[in-house]
Formats: structure tokens, C-alpha cells, sequence
């Protein structure tokens, strides 16, 4: 078997050893005949919140079993047919195997940082901020490009997103909105992308064709499971109601229906705009409780909290990553140092090497770039 292919098999056995670490390999399958015992019993939907915890928490189980079963399989049934064709002399046999073990090796490698998205919220839905920063229409045109950027990125995974509340730019695209993103993971994928992003191009609204520097800054942060409890003094907030601002036609509404709560102890202020003031409510109030349980994951954990705090303005000194399109094509994390030049590809929503590039920074400590100076 030649070096690059014993490599590839190192790698996907690496792979294999943190899927089984994670998911507590010894103790898999007997962890899993008590959840089958459990989902027999007949008095399980008395309470529906813990019968879907368990129905949950059994699946991830199945789900991280059938993965790692599955590679080691065709990790197997590759080594087999290498060997077999080496012996028979067969060189179309051993270039389809090694063909499959590259691909087998790409994906081992995202499940296994998949399988380090194991933090206390990481597996929930999420809520998605953006605001735009100083720079009127330019800025509010590039909330406007990172809105749909987030949006096509969760469409590709399959995500449901949900817009909760926007506001128009005076002259184009967008001041802020807000959206909820619903599917495993969606909160450990996307905290990541917490920060100012800056955007570098020729303006389309410049008559002059100068370059423009714009910035806007991306807030996410988990939606809080019902089982967990946020108590909010209802003496620590005002509600507001006031008629929704829209693009026009069916959507603008008649009444004072949209809903705005602002927590005065640490200065959050969440709104939705929905058509009825009671689901407004009911929306907000579940925002507000998801911002302070990120206040209280981010107190436990010293890097998040640190994130968040110098997220500041949206300006120079607080930029997470760059986007350039003139005068050369890069998108760059100023935090990992990943970078790309196809910048019309990470505009479409081609996110997941960002997200993966900081997420095992995030673990390891250390930027990919650091680690392979190392080497």
C-alpha cells in the first residue's frame, strides 16, 4: 500500500478513535437498550417535553453509532479491496478504493469536528442577528448581502429559517433583522460567526466607482430549550407595541400588533413583528430568555464571553473577518487566518471551512496556520 494511502487510513482512523471517544463507545450500546426500554414504556407521553428530550437525546445516540459503524465499514471493505488488488496485479481496483478512501477521509474528518459540537447548547436551534454598522446605505446594502449569505448557508443544510423581525435601510437593503434558525446543530455551527464583518468594494452607489469599506456586525446566540428555565422579573422589563414598518402590500399591518421588550438590568432589547401581537409576545419573550441564557454560557465559558464583549462597534479594531472584492478577491478570518478567494462562493452561503477552521481553533487552541507552522 503506498504512503499516501496508509496516511489517508491513519486519518480516517483518527477520525474513527474521537467519534468513539465523543460519543462514549464502551458504554454505546447499553446506553442504548436503556432508551429502547424507555420508549416502550406506556406512560411516556405523560409528559411530552421529557418523552421528546428522550426520543431526542436516543436519536443523536443511533445517529453517531450508524456514522461511525458506517465508516469503519467502508474504511474496511476500501483496505480489502486495495490489497486484493494489488495482489492481482489490478490497477483500476486499487485507484477506485484509494478514490473512495479520499472521500471516506473528507468526510470522516467533518464528522469528527461535528462530533466536537458537543457544548451545552450547540445542538439547539439558534437565533441570528445583524445590524447594520456606521455608513448609511452602504452599510445597510451589506447586512442586506450577509442576510442572504446566512440564509442560503442554512437552506443548504437543510435548516428551517424564519425571519422574526427587519428593518429597511432608508434608501436600500437593510438596517438590522432578525431570524431563527431552526435544525441539529444550528447554534454550534453558527456561533462562530459572532463579530463585525467588513466588506471592501468598488460602491454601487458611488457615481465616483471609489471604494467603500462598510461594516456590519452578526449576533448568535442558542434558543433556549423548554426545559430550561429562565425566570425574568416581569419588574425587569417594559413591553412596547408599535405598528410594524413593511415593504408594502398584504404584509404592512393595520394595528399596533408588532412587540418590542427591553430587559433593563442588562440593556437587551429583542422585537418581532409578526401579524399577531399575542405571537409577538410569545416570540420576544423567548428571544429575550435565549439572550440571557447566552449571557450565562458565555460567564461560563471565558472565550465566548471574551467574543461577545469585543464585538464593540461595528468598525475598525473589532472585525472577525474581511471580505474583499476589490481591488482582489479574498475572504479572510482574521482569527484563523483561513482564507479564500472565492469570494462569490462564500457570498452564496459556502461557509462550512470558516466555521470548521474556527471550531477546531476553538478546541485545539491554536489557529490551523499555528498548528502547521508547527509541523
Amino acid at each position: 500500500m503506498r504512503a499516501e494511502t496508509q496516511n489517508l487510513v491513519s486519518e480516517i482512523e483518527k477520525s474513527l478513535e474521537l467519534l468513539r471517544q465523543r460519543m462514549g463507545w464502551d458504554t454505546a450500546a447499553h446506553r442504548l437498550e436503556e432508551f429502547n426500554a424507555r420508549v416502550e414504556d406506556p406512560n411516556l407521553w405523560d409528559d411530552p417535553a421529557k418523552a421528546q428530550k428522550l426520543m431526542r437525546d436516543r436519536q443523536s445516540l443511533v445517529d453517531s453509532m450508524d456514522t461511525h459503524n458506517g465508516i469503519q465499514q467502508e474504511l474496511s471493505d476500501s483496505v480489502e479491496l486495495i490489497e486484493m488488488g494489488e495482489i492481482e496485479d489490478d490497477a483500476e481496483i486499487v485507484a477506485e478504493a484509494e478514490a473512495n478512501l479520499k472521500k471516506l477521509a473528507k468526510r470522516a474528518a467533518a464528522k469528527e469536528l461535528e462530533a466536537l459540537l458537543n457544548g451545552e447548547a450547540d445542538a439547539n436551534d439558534t437565533f441570528l442577528e445583524i445590524n447594520a454598522g456606521a455608513g448609511g446605505t452602504e452599510s445597510c446594502d451589506w447586512a442586506n448581502m450577509l442576510a442572504r449569505m446566512y440564509v442560503r448557508w442554512a437552506e443548504k443544510h437543510g435548516y428551517t429559517v424564519e425571519l422574526q423581525s427587519e428593518q429597511p435601510g432608508d434608501e436600500a437593503g437593510i438596517k438590522s433583522a432578525a431570524y431563527k434558525i431552526s435544525g441539529h446543530n444550528a447554534y454550534g455551527w453558527l456561533k462562530s460567526e459572532s463579530g463585525v464583518h467588513r466588506l471592501v468594494r468598488i460602491s454601487p452607489f458611488d457615481s465616483a466607482a471609489k471604494r467603500h469599506t462598510s461594516f456590519c456586525s452578526v449576533w448568535v446566540y442558542p434558543v433556549v430549550d423548554d426545559d430550561i428555565e429562565i425566570e425574568v422579573n416581569p419588574a425587569d422589563i417594559r413591553i412596547d407595541t408599535y405598528r410594524s414598518s413593511g415593504a408594502g402590500g398584504q404584509h404592512v399591518n393595520t394595528t399596533d400588533s408588532a412587540v418590542r421588550i427591553t430587559h433593563h438590568p442588562t440593556g437587551i432589547v429583542v422585537t418581532s413583528s409578526e401579524k399577531s401581537q399575542h405571537q409577538n409576545r410569545d416570540i420576544a419573550m423567548k428571544a429575550l430568555k435565549s439572550r440571557l441564557y447566552q449571557m450565562e454560557l458565555d460567564r461560563r465559558n471565558e472565550a465566548i464571553n471574551e467574543a461577545h464583549e469585543s464585538k464593540g462597534d461595528a468598525g475598525w479594531g473589532n472585525q472577525i473577518r474581511s471580505y474583499v472584492l476589490q481591488p482582489y478577491q479574498m475572504v479572510k478570518d482574521l482569527r484563523t487566518n483561513h482564507e479564500t478567494s472565492d469570494t462569490k462562493g462564500v457570498l452564496d452561503g459556502d461557509l462550512d471551512p470558516f466555521m470548521a477552521a474556527t471550531l477546531a481553533m476553538n478546541v485545539s487552541g491554536k489557529s490551523r496556520a499555528e498548528a502547521q507552522g508547527e509541523e
